[in-house]
């Protein structure tokens, strides 16, 4: 809880609980403190259904009485849709970018927008990034492949921005050199440079560039994971990036890299990029390695290379996500493994593991869990909710079908009472609110 009191004290911006104004929530860590919140429904008594123009796995972000969620449609466009919570009608629909690509299971609009109450930004894969107001007007809109070169990530760039103490984030961890056949690419200078970007929400324009650098070869220098703040042992805020085999974190004044921990990859292979976002948790930061490989908690007050020194525990049982990003609700950090249909607590302080329980529905999962109101919110790709208690032991509370056909990758966000849940064809609304 300490953690929590920090982090909320360092943001400048104010994220009421009720609001859910970026990806992993109003505290970063895929947890609310909503109550109230419905155990159970059916696709038949949802508040409403709204159907979208294509599939994403972009989580929409809620602020207030607006729904702001990214979307491709059939012509390849790539859009920005205001949503009215209290029915799920269109406030507004705005073209950003065009040029949409589908790659294995991913597309250019995944990732998420976000939101400081004021503003909304988007990114896509594109490299195109806007700021719009809540009416829909474009505040400042800027292409960042055209500034630092097109993203050289195999299956899409798929990061999403970060807004944290005034600041917006946006990292950029990728191949170097780029082959020639990556979609996403159409000549200009091969050379492509891992970096964590920030930038004045107010105007778009770059505070700050920094390269990331690692020794990672091949695909394994890619990421798709979006960056977390954490609080450091001297109380300071830091940024966490995962990817290219290892676990950073990093000044937010200035993107300089304070330590980097390795280990996430013990095969050091070149196949195994990272997609899992890091979670600050019991003032650890914790990563999980790609494909079943270690997960790894590091203490925050080392410098330089703390892969032995500032190793607090490591995790082999391969029951980690290759996909899913843990959750922590202040005492548990729950880890979904996507492809082993399972759930585990662990406690996040000494990594021991407190109980797993099998998930009823044995489609892979790749969203990640959502905590809030003692229940856990996980979805499969077949679009089936499965509802599990938080706390001390496993319980299955609920399992309910929404009838996808295959794709859900949106992660469940809670606001104000009510669950929204994106599928590859609508956006429920679930509960009846506050």
């Amino acid at each position: 809880m300490r953690l929590t009191c920090l982090l909320l004290a360092a943001l400048t911006l104010t994220a009421r609980a009720d609001n859910w104004p970026q990806w992993r929530g109003p505290l970063f860590n895929g947890s609310s403190s909503e109550k109230n919140l419905p155990e159970t429904w059916t696709k038949e008594t949802v508040q409403w259904t709204a159907p979208l123009p294509g599939p994403s796995g972009a989580t929409p972000a809620v602020w207030g009485d607006h729904i702001f969620i990214s979307s491709p449609d059939a012509q390849k466009n790539l859009l920005l849709l205001a949503l009215d919570r209290r029915d799920g009608k269109v406030r507004w629909q705005k073209q950003i970018a065009t040029g949409d690509l589908t790659v294995g299971r991913g597309n250019m609009a995944s990732p998420s927008p976000v939101t400081d109450g004021k503003s909304v930004f988007v990114l896509y894969g594109t490299g195109d990034l806007a700021a719009l107001d809540f009416d829909g007007n474009i505040q400042w809109q800027r292409n960042l492949g055209a500034d630092y070169g097109r993203f050289a990530i195999m299956w899409l760039y798929g990061s999403s921005p970060l807004l944290f103490d005034g600041k917006l984030y946006v990292q950029v961890l990728q191949r170097n050199p780029v082959p020639n056949n990556y979609p996403a690419l159409a000549g200009g200078d091969p050379a492509r440079e891992s970096y964590l970007l920030a930038l004045d929400p107010a105007t778009g324009k770059t505070l700050w560039k920094t390269a990331r650098p690692s020794d990672a070869k091949m695909e394994s220098s890619e990421s798709y994971a979006t960056p977390t703040p954490a609080i450091g042992a001297d109380g300071k805020a830091q940024l966490l990036l995962v990817g290219g085999n290892c676990l950073t974190g990093h000044d937010p004044a200035t993107g300089a890299e304070l330590w980097r921990g390795y280990g996430l990859n013990p095969k050091d292979g070149e196949w195994m990029r990272i997609v899992a976002s890091p979670v600050s948790a019991a003032g650890l930061a914790i990563a999980c390695g790609p494909k079943k490989e270690p997960m790894l908690a590091f203490r925050t007050d080392g410098k330089g290379d703390v892969t032995t020194t500032g190793l607090a525990w490591k995790n082999e049982e391969r029951k980690t996500p290759d996909v899913c990003t843990p959750a922590f609700d202040g005492q548990h950090l729950y880890v979904v493994d996507g492809d082993g249909h399972t759930l585990t607590a662990y406690d996040p302080k000494t990594g021991e593991k407190k109980w797993t329980g099998e998930l009823s529905d044995r489609t892979v999962i790749r969203s990640s869990p959502t905590v809030a109101d003692g229940k856990i919110y996980i979805v499969n790709e077949k679009g089936t909710v499965m509802v599990c208690a938080a706390g001390d032991e496993f319980k299955l509370l609920a399992t309910i079908p929404m009838g996808d056909p295959e794709g859900t990758r949106a992660s469940v966000v809670v606001s104000s009472g009510q669950l929204f849940l994106r599928t590859t064809q609508a956006l429920y609304c679930v509960g009846a609110g506050k």
